[in-house]
């Protein structure tokens, strides 16, 4: 006990930047699905968007352009997975050259010296936040994969299902598509949380403000931002004497 509270009184200032990194990424997690039902945002907005897309695709009797659609999404999945293993064994590497890397750091102005073990207790955290990353890149690249499997077994133009039934698969391809698409983002928000990280190594106080600037960054650009706003506009029949 008086073993944990000596480490506690040692390291009080990174446990504080840790627990509130903790609440930045998980509380922005809740908050932003939470806002996601009953508020426009990105998640949402494009949710519609997959739905009139599935939609379209049940009336057309060639799926070709659709499954392309699919597999490029796939691609860029697949990139951030692929890269995210090469980062991981990055930071392995790092993780036993802790020595050349505090030495480094301890130049730049501001950064607050650390000892062998913090260093390394950053470095797992870190670690862990990146296998965050590609569980969540992985499981979005299967579910893509069950898309391109649902788009496939689609029934086609010419069985003449009802409206009802129409609209119930369409649903069911676009929640699963927008499954996908939002792990995708749950590993990209991770992304945005490494970056901030990275401030962790040169001072504590600096990673807190930038864990911060990354929920400000997220909020803004999913909620706030004119992609949103152009994604909510609709078009109406044009003039043919304009």
């Amino acid at each position: 006990m008086d073993a944990v509270l000596q480490f506690i009184q040692l390291n009080w200032l990174n446990l504080l930047a840790l627990v509130w990194f903790l609440i930045c990424f998980k509380g922005y997690m809740y908050y932003s699905k939470r806002r996601s039902y009953d508020t426009a945002c990105l998640a949402s907005i494009l949710h519609l968007y997959r739905t009139e897309w599935m939609l379209r695709m049940l009336d057309r009797d060639m799926r070709i352009a659709d499954a392309t659609v699919v597999a490029n999404l796939e691609r860029s999945v697949s990139f951030f997975a692929s890269t995210t293993m090469l980062i991981l064994a990055g930071l392995m590497t790092v993780l036993g050259s802790t020595e050349q890397a505090i030495d480094v750091i301890a130049d730049i102005p501001f950064a607050v010296e650390a000892t062998r073990e913090e260093w390394e207790l950053k470095l797992v955290v870190m670690i862990t936040l990146f296998i965050y990353a590609f569980f969540k890149f992985t499981w979005s690249l299967r579910q893509y994969g069950f898309v391109s499997v649902m788009v496939g077994g689609a029934p086609t133009p010419d069985e003449n299902i009802s409206d009802l039934q129409k609209q119930s698969y369409a649903d069911r391809v676009a929640k699963m598509s927008s499954m996908a698409a939002n792990h995708f983002n749950f590993g990209l928000r991770s992304y945005y949380f490494s970056l901030a990280m990275l401030g962790w190594f040169i001072n504590p106080w600096l990673f807190m403000a930038l864990s911060t600037g990354v929920v400000y960054v997220l909020y803004r650009r999913e909620f706030k931002s004119s992609t949103l706003k152009t994604l909510m506009m609709s078009v109406g029949p044009i003039d043919e004497k304009s």
